[in-house]
């Protein structure tokens, strides 16, 4: 468990004042608009700088200013990645890695660094300049280098904010691997929900230097009265494992809580678990379950809520299979309107689109 209380306020006027307590292992996403204090969170938990309060990892108290303490940040066993890749030019791949390794002189070695090059896939890459690597391998190796003092704890800052389209796609199986196969916590800042969606389990949403929220993502994307669910993408994470396949229509299912779902056709072999995600704009709702429809996907669900937003209304379904299952669906408030929808009712949701992670 990573406990911190901290307040920090500023001569600009913006205070930071948080309580977080995050789980020790998998990805924590903090995420919010600019300014909000995401990178100052980082920062605190870092040790560079002195936020008042308390910092406490497992059992291992970081900061307790009641006692005075304060651990400085050479220290904290963390590794550190910016957005940029902030290599030694005049060192090779393998000479940055040999200089992470150094800080970790009598740390528990708990990941070796043969696996850490193996799992970011830069063994080729180890005789190279930084110079002469692509964004997104350097950004691999800075993981690398980060990874190679043997942290208790990882700190990302939006490693991929300075990274184009292309090499965000690049890193991010990579980033999977780190999630799947490390038993590291990592604590990821980003303003991308498409990343927030693709790798975080945890999620702490911030405003103005606040906590607005925090919880296992599934429960807080469903949530419609937080902001994300205003935003165009708001939508839900499910966690799915591929069924079958059909080929010759292009496409696979994959089961979810009591159900399944078709998608577009996947390479992945059945039984693998993935992510899928569907946004509330591809959701519709009838009160009759359609005989004759395009729509592929149709499930019972009972409309838990409804919040209008302009010529549009939020609807938070529960999929009615006892699985606890909830979607979002977007739709005009004259649909609403000529439905006479209203909490409690039962619906079908015909899910136009899913989205594999």
């Amino acid at each position: 468990m990573i406990d911190a209380r901290l307040r920090l306020p500023r001569s600009d006027g913006f205070v930071l004042d948080v309580a977080l307590q995050l789980p020790a292992q998998g990805i924590t996403a903090l995420f919010g608009p600019s300014g909000c204090g995401k990178t100052t969170v980082l920062r605190a938990l870092a040790g560079l700088v002195h936020a008042a309060g308390h910092i406490r990892i497992d059992q291992q108290v970081w900061q307790d200013d009641s006692t005075g303490r304060f651990m400085p940040t050479h220290l904290r066993p963390v590794g550190y990645v910016i957005q940029e890749a902030a290599l030694f030019p005049h060192l090779s791949v393998a000479g940055n890695l040999a200089y992470g390794r150094r800080r970790s002189a009598g740390a528990d070695q708990r990941l070796p660094l043969d696996d850490v090059i193996g799992l970011l896939g830069i063994g080729h890459l180890m005789d190279r300049r930084p110079a002469t690597l692509s964004g997104g391998e350097r950004q691999r190796v800075a993981i690398a280098r980060a990874l190679a003092t043997a942290p208790q704890l990882l700190l990302m800052d939006e490693p991929l904010a300075a990274l184009d389209e292309q090499r965000k796609q690049e890193i991010m199986p990579y980033l999977e691997r780190l999630h799947s196969q490390l038993a590291l916590p990592i604590v990821l800042v980003t303003h991308a929900m498409a990343e927030v969606a693709r790798l975080a389990d945890h999620l702490v949403l911030l405003r103005e230097g606040r906590v607005l929220a925090s919880g296992p993502l599934t429960e807080l994307l469903a949530r419609a009265e937080l902001p994300l669910a205003q935003d165009d993408e708001a939508g839900v994470v499910i966690d799915a494992a591929v069924t079958a396949h059909e080929p010759e229509y292009g496409l696979s299912c994959i089961g979810i809580d009591g159900g399944q779902l078709w998608v577009g056709g996947t390479p992945t072999a059945p039984g693998t678990r993935l992510r899928a995600r569907v946004l509330a704009r591809d959701v519709s709702v009838t009160r009759q379950r359609p005989l004759q429809t395009s729509i592929l996907n149709v499930l019972p669900a009972t409309v838990l809520s409804m919040a209008p937003s302009g010529h549009t209304v939020l609807m938070q379904l529960a999929v009615a299979n006892g699985s606890g299952l909830t979607l979002l669906s977007r739709i005009t408030r004259k649909s609403c309107d000529s439905l006479a929808l209203k909490p409690g009712d039962q619906v079908f949701a015909q899910v136009k689109g899913v989205a594999l992670m």
